[in-house]
């Protein structure tokens, strides 16, 4: 197959060639397609095409970027989208060569993932119940914190879980996780509760809107809005707010950090790793093992915070 003939062809065809293939999601392909832009203009600055850059061009790339003082965890990205572009023109004959073969990124820091104590959690699931303009808000609010809590689910999982995977008073969720993976997920009593709640407010508002001639939705948490269910930045900005309302710092708060707290809470009562890296749907345990070291950190804290052979002696006058 002939190579396309700029750089920016080259990019859409292996963006499409990853969406049909791998089934990449399209919040994958939005930051291949930033940074595969990114090295496309600095490529063309230099005058270099993508079909005879060399092993030391994508190196001076990558001191280009660390010049710009760009953190350690996006040049490592940067460089895997590189790594997967030429592997993918090497397989396609677009080259006869993949100049990044042999490069070593810079790696990622390891930092440990930002979490939340149970009383946090509980003050968050609290709030839940009472922010929201109405009854339904209040209701989808609390359903979408416990469900979020209960599961441990992708925020993107949760924001577009479907309607039907709700239906009978299930007690377990079939989720879609990245790369289309599917895996089960238990649902607390309580979690359990807000989504029947939800439901039948949910069904009701469904009823009225199909009255008036608008289609049916297939989301649980639908929406009027061009992707037909609540947005992640909307969900992030909710959060926020809960965060206050609760007395919780803003910044600590995320999606992510509810993940985070599923993960660790569920560690330190006794779960199996094994059993918490199904429920995330993490591929490889070593990303689960991550938040043993986040339990190690947190006892280490408790110790050093409330033992008294840990606090500094008084001196003496």
């Amino acid at each position: 197959m002939a190579a396309p003939a700029d750089t920016l062809q080259w990019i859409s065809t292996f963006l499409e060639a990853q969406a049909a293939e791998l089934g990449a999601s399209p919040n994958t392909q939005a930051a291949y397609a930033r940074d595969l832009r990114d090295f496309a203009t600095w490529a063309s600055g230099k005058s270099h095409s993508f079909d005879t850059l060399t092993q030391s061009d994508i190196e001076d790339y990558l001191l280009f970027c660390d010049a710009q003082g760009l953190a350690q965890s996006t040049r490592a990205r940067r460089l895997s989208a590189i790594k997967q572009l030429f592997r993918f023109a090497f397989e396609e004959s677009w080259r006869g060569d993949n100049p990044a073969i042999q490069i070593k990124g810079p790696g990622r820091a390891k930092r440990l993932p930002k979490t939340l104590d149970v009383t946090e959690v509980d003050g968050l699931l609290a709030a839940a119940r009472t922010h929201g303009r109405t009854t339904d808000d209040r209701l989808r609010n609390t359903c979408l914190m416990e469900l979020l809590y209960a599961t441990g689910m992708r925020v993107t999982e949760l924001v577009s879980l479907p309607v039907s995977a709700a239906r009978g008073d299930p007690q377990m969720l079939l989720v879609m996780g990245k790369g289309g993976k599917e895996r089960m997920v238990p649902l607390s009593p309580p979690a359990r509760d807000a989504l029947a709640d939800w439901l039948i407010c949910r069904d009701a508002a469904e009823d009225i809107a199909c009255g008036k001639g608008k289609p049916p939705s297939r989301f649980l948490f639908m929406s009027r809005g061009a992707s037909g269910h609540l947005t992640r930045h909307r969900f992030y900005m909710l959060i926020k707010d809960l965060a206050v309302a609760a007395g919780v710092s803003p910044a600590k708060v995320t999606p992510h950090t509810l993940r985070h707290a599923f993960a660790t809470h569920l560690l330190a009562n006794g779960a199996d790793l094994r059993v918490i890296q199904t429920l995330l749907g993490h591929a490889d345990v070593a990303t689960t093992e991550i938040y043993t070291h986040v339990l190690d950190e947190r006892l280490r804290e408790l110790v050093t915070t409330h033992h008294p052979l840990a606090k500094a002696p008084k001196r003496k006058s």
